[in-house]
């Protein structure tokens, strides 16, 4: 078995054989069945669960507790963030990239509980959870622009102002959309490794409280790239959902 997380062993030991007879799939001995990605995410989305439920039990408008208020700013904070890159209706995407930034915050800062790794760094097939992330942004962003300016209109777009340069300006646009989601993945994929990278080479040569200025960094680090990405969303969705007046 490739070396992984202790619990990652734990989860493939008790769970991987139903799982690869239910999937029947074909694994060699040393190959993990459940990916170690997918065992973080897993954490992350049974953590995210269990702290809404918590939140939820306890939410009142007279005396709301401090993770209550802590949250309400953060959504105060979003609304504000897509009215500015959205425009007034921007808070209604409030679901999908307020779900992006918890989910991809606590992805970014697991790595730094000793035995876990972050699903969004993870050097064996962590790619996958930024790019499913990004796909879905792309995805999503398209089927706005289409719903909210019509399939037609929409894809005029990608023509440009002037009709003798459309050729070209559609495959510049197709390219440069095309770019989007490659970009988010990479840029979120590669700082978090590296960040989770130098974390753990550094309690390896030296513990305790020497490696402490390198993870405040990496909560740094980790908020940043998760308020980059959703920004970036916000940005392709309020370009996508624009009026024409507005391109």
């Amino acid at each position: 078995m490739e070396e992984a997380p202790i619990i990652v062993k734990w989860v493939n030991d008790v769970l991987g054989g139903p799982v690869a007879s239910l999937l029947r799939l074909h694994v060699a001995p040393n190959e993990l069945v459940i990916p170690t990605h997918v065992v973080m995410e897993t954490i992350v989305v049974l953590f995210i669960i269990i702290l809404f439920s918590i939140i939820r039990s306890r939410l009142s408008v007279e005396r709301p507790g401090h993770l209550q208020q802590a949250f309400e700013l953060f959504v105060e904070f979003l609304n504000e963030q897509l009215e500015s890159n959205i425009g007034h209706d921007g808070a209604k995407y409030l679901g999908l990239i307020g779900t992006f930034a918890i989910f991809i915050v606590s992805c970014n800062l697991l790595g730094l509980i000793p035995g876990l790794e972050s699903p969004t760094g993870v050097r064996s097939g962590g790619i996958n959870v930024p790019a499913g992330c990004a796909i879905v942004v792309f995805l999503f962003y398209q089927f706005q622009g289409m719903k909210k300016q019509g399939v037609l209109k929409y894809l005029k777009h990608f023509m440009g102002p002037v009709l003798p340069l459309a050729p070209l300006m559609i495959i510049i646009e197709i390219i440069g959309h095309l770019a989007r989601p490659v970009t988010l993945t990479i840029r979120l994929f590669a700082n978090i490794m590296a960040e989770d990278l130098v974390i753990t080479i550094f309690f390896g040569l030296i513990p305790l409280l020497v490696p402490l200025p390198f993870m405040a960094f990496a909560i740094f680090g980790g908020l940043l790239q998760a308020f980059i990405f959703c920004t970036l969303a916000m940005v392709y969705l309020g370009g996508a959902v624009a009026t024409e007046e507005h391109h």
